[in-house]
């Protein structure tokens, strides 16, 4: 089977949604429909942003034997029913992220995909910036020594304002944690994947500073403006803003992050820096060209994205030469390249190079440590 052969439905036609579109077909995979959160708001979205051809319902998705592939960017709620319907149907999944609301859902997930013998991925993009890649073969192959220090941030500012609002501040669709689930979480697993030491133990702080919002009655799309002659409500807000997080990691090594999503001024931030016993890696999505080498003895170094002097891994990542920018609609390019390496061959390899559900499931223990330690105080472990 080739690309060209692959038939794929994404389920969610919001901006998250569109960009797997945009992704897969550059691919050159056949997107043979999406589905929306009703079959109306789906045909006016696929007629605005060129989406193909809409299924009523996933359930008329799984019907159709041609479709191979199952992409779900719909609200957090749903993805544990949806992918557990996708694997039930034996058919390849991709889940944004988180992949439940709780590790009971994703537990349920990483068995039944097992079982199901089909791909599965969750769709951590961030590390598929080429340069995050290059940081992962660097401090593998021990250029900057033993990692002790893992810190950085991930802040947004489209939360920022009591007018903002999304289903992510809806506790029933987007679970009990927000900006470190939304966010968050895509922070932990770069560090995670960065460094090659998974998180033991965190102590947390959670922040909710808008503490009521007033918001449309009806759907808002992410990073979007509200029309000012919307019909609104005022409801109080009990999820996170903003946290303040360390880390103790494998084999010693500790870490701190920033998550916030009332960070005005701040679009899509992402900061990661491995500071090791011999040198330092530090890298930002705002440049993510540029790979900035820390030394003690030496002047420092900035490395640029050039696929001609990186390690393979991340060079094959990079599909426009040195000089010529790839941004955040290119990670999903470079993680789907990956995912359907296996799809191709129509079962997953022995150790896949992208995040499955395993990692998904993963992450969502890391959070679930998180809000335990920001409610009582303490270090709280995480239990995997």
């Amino acid at each position: 089977m080739g690309l060209s052969d692959v038939r794929t439905v994404v389920v969610g036609t919001g901006f998250i949604g569109v960009a797997h579109v945009e992704a897969l077909r550059r691919l050159g995979v056949d997107v043979v429909g999406v589905v929306g959160s009703t079959p109306e708001r789906a045909r006016e979205k696929a007629r605005t942003a060129n989406l193909p051809a809409v299924y009523d319902s996933l359930d008329d998705a799984l019907a159709d034997g041609a479709v191979d592939v199952v992409h779900i960017a719909s609200p957090n709620h749903l993805h544990h029913p949806q992918a557990l319907r996708v694997l039930g149907a034996g058919k390849h999944v991709v889940c944004e992220k988180p992949l439940g609301v709780d590790s009971r859902e994703t537990s349920e997930l990483v068995e039944a995909a097992a079982s199901a013998g089909v791909v599965n991925a969750v769709c951590f993009n961030i590390r598929f910036y080429p340069l995050a890649h290059q940081m992962a073969a660097m401090v593998a192959n021990g250029e900057v020594g033993e990692p002790r220090f893992i810190h950085g941030a991930y802040l947004q500012d489209w939360l920022l304002l009591e007018t903002d609002w999304n289903w992510r501040l809806e506790s029933e669709k987007a679970g009990t944690l927000r900006a470190v689930a939304d966010i968050g979480s895509h922070w932990l697993d770069l560090a995670r994947f960065v460094s090659g030491r998974r998180v033991e133990e965190v102590m947390a702080e959670l922040h909710t500073f808008v503490t009521s919002r007033t918001h449309p009655t009806g759907s808002v799309e992410s990073f979007t403006a509200v029309s000012d002659d919307a019909e609104t409500v005022t409801e109080e807000m009990v999820s996170d803003d903003a946290a303040s997080i360390m880390l103790r990691l494998e084999g010693g090594a500790r870490g701190q992050v920033t998550v916030s999503q009332v960070a005005a001024g701040h679009k899509n931030r992402v900061l990661v820096e491995v500071d090791g016993s011999e040198s330092a890696l530090a890298w930002t999505s705002e440049d993510p060209d540029r790979l900035w080498i820390g030394h003690r003895g030496q002047p420092n170094e900035i490395a640029a994205r050039d696929p001609g002097a990186m390690a393979p891994s991340a060079a094959r990542l990079a599909t426009y030469p040195a000089g010529h920018v790839e941004g955040f609609p290119d990670t999903f390019r470079a993680l789907f390249s990956r995912v359907y390496a296996d799809v191709e061959s129509g079962r997953p390899s022995p150790n896949p190079d992208y995040p499955t559900f395993v990692d998904g499931h993963d992450a969502v223990c890391v959070t679930e440590a998180v809000a335990t330690s920001s409610a009582t105080g303490r270090w709280a472990k995480v239990e995997r």
